[in-house]
């Protein structure tokens, strides 16, 4: 491991934190990165900064302490490096292994899409983890945002991520649509038209199963009994459709003794009401209209139903089903209503990547925006927790924004390195500066008899409610 990037030291008196076994070994005094942020992320770190020190003294006395240590990214990387994304920040974010972002510019120009994506990408952060959760006193457009708590694991690699697309013109577009016309197509009515740009859709078997499986250790761990597969497998059945079962494969042949699915909680449901129903029977309450069915699909049914009571009828039937973790799925479109109108019946989302970008700021949006909505990427042994709003350049430097998002990115880190004592305190000391109404401009124009402060007057306040 080096001992300075980009030029400067790391702290002394820090230690970097290891991983190994698929397991991280936390010291009591880590070293851990931080990048501010272009824009208002030099406002919201600093107040950030000072809350989460002030956490860690309180809580453990100093005992533990984190020793913070500046990379580089963005503008500010830019303007000292001539580097939108230094070698040197990325060497660090992996040699010490967990690290934290203030929100960054996209360069205009600069040879990377994004330097968020960059990020993700290099270090192979394979899961954007969102946590939505309501924090009472934050306005709300739902009647009961209290209800809404859940966490989306977001697939971060494939997808709309992978970023294989060609422009429209070019000549890679004309080879992509010509071959598939030609090649892939020619049998069939179907065309590209000529004049458009093409992108390539990845959803692999590998990316896939280790989203999912980080998804139900998570509710293993936390106890969460629900584990939502959201896709759009009723059109894209070999990539979403493909999720959708590749997920299902995860839960019941790596998870089989903690999980059951949404149709074999049917059919144990069934049993355990009637104890003498038959196997034509329970199918026809699981599929209403079977008799319109061919014999086929009848018969799949059937053998379904006895596959699954010879599979785990001991293990879990007599309502034992009852207290394992449920993996359902739900068509994509449908998850925007289901977390409006029954918010309280999801509690984790697996999703493939652009369903869960849309996913994660529609239910942000229940329990007061992005400017308080954190987020993590995860991959095996590297985190890097960010806030997921954007740089707000107008504002930079005015003391004015809302520093939740980074601060509650904080709280995922604490709880990530097992400080759950400090993230619990922020978590308190900040919903009650919420209650008491001292908040910043895009709380308070929401709220009634509130007073508006700045920045880092709501992270004093914050550390004062601790």
């Amino acid at each position: 491991m080096q001992t300075t990037y980009n030029g400067l030291e790391l702290p002394k008196d820090g230690q970097p934190i290891q991983y190994a076994n698929g397991q991280f070994t936390i010291p009591d005094h880590p070293i851990i990165p931080f990048i501010e942020g272009d824009g208002t992320g030099r406002d919201i770190w600093k107040a950030s900064q000072r809350v989460f020190d002030a956490a860690v003294t309180k809580a453990y006395g100093g005992k533990r302490g984190i020793k913070w240590f500046e990379i580089f990214a963005g503008e500010k990387a830019f303007r000292q490096f001539n580097n939108w994304l230094p070698d040197e920040s990325v060497n660090a974010a992996r040699d010490l292994r967990v690290s934290i972002k203030g929100p960054l510019t996209t360069p205009v120009g600069g040879g990377i899409r994004s330097l968020n994506v960059a990020l993700r990408q290099i270090l192979d952060l394979y899961a954007c983890v969102r946590p939505v959760k309501y924090y009472q006193g934050v306005p709300s457009p739902v009647k009961h945002p209290e209800l809404v708590d859940i966490v989306i694991f977001r697939e971060n690699t494939e997808d709309v991520y992978s970023g294989v697309e060609f422009k429209q013109g070019t000549e890679d577009a004309a080879k992509i649509i010509n071959f598939l016309n030609t090649e892939m197509l020619g049998k069939t009515k179907k065309r590209i038209r000529e004049d458009s740009g093409v992108g390539i859709k990845p959803i692999s078997i590998f990316g896939t199963k280790r989203l999912v499986r980080y998804a139900i250790k998570h509710a293993l761990e936390t106890g969460r009994k629900t584990v939502t597969l959201v896709h759009k497998g009723n059109i894209q059945k070999f990539t979403e459709g493909a999720f959708r079962e590749w997920g299902y494969e995860v839960a019941t042949q790596e998870f089989r003794e903690h999980t059951v699915t949404e149709r074999e909680s049917w059919i144990l449901g069934n049993v355990d009401a009637n104890p003498k129903i038959t196997v034509e029977e329970n199918a026809a309450l699981i599929e209403p209209g079977l008799e319109f069915g061919n014999q086929a699909f009848r018969d799949a049914l059937y053998q379904e139903i006895r596959d699954t009571l010879a599979a785990i009828g001991k293990t879990h039937g007599n309502g034992a089903w009852k207290n394992k973790i449920l993996v359902n799925d739900r068509i994509a479109d449908s998850i925007f209503q289901q977390i409006i109108i029954r918010p309280a019946d999801y509690s984790i989302l697996a999703t493939t990547n652009l369903n869960g970008d849309y996913i994660s700021d529609a239910a942000a949006a229940q329990v007061g925006g992005l400017g308080i909505a954190p987020g993590a990427n995860i991959g095996d042994g590297y985190a890097v927790f960010e806030a997921t709003h954007g740089t707000a350049p107008k504002y930079a430097d005015k003391d004015v924004i809302n520093p939740g998002s980074v601060i509650l990115s904080g709280v995922m880190l604490l709880e990530f390195i097992g400080w759950k004592e400090a993230a619990r305190m922020i978590e308190t000391a900040m919903e009650k500066t919420i209650q008491q109404k001292f908040v910043t401009y895009d709380f308070e124009r929401q709220t009634a008899g509130a007073t508006k402060v700045g920045t880092s007057e709501f992270a004093t306040r914050i550390i004062g409610n601790m």
